[in-house]
């Protein structure tokens, strides 16, 4: 599983956690995670990520 950081302020999204905060269930892949994503600790959109 990968991990995505958002450019912006940092926030690591794991494909292995999922994001409670935003109803997104473990093992997510972020390719399945929805293009209206928004970082849950900055508001920016899911664009402004990139593998880690």
């Amino acid at each position: 599983m990968a991990q995505y950081k958002c450019k912006v302020c940092g926030y690591v999204y794991d494909e292995e956690k999922g994001e409670a905060r935003k109803d997104i269930a473990p093992g997510t892949l972020w390719a399945d995670v929805p293009e209206g994503f928004k970082c849950p600790s900055c508001g920016a959109p899911k664009r402004m990520f990139k593998e880690i």
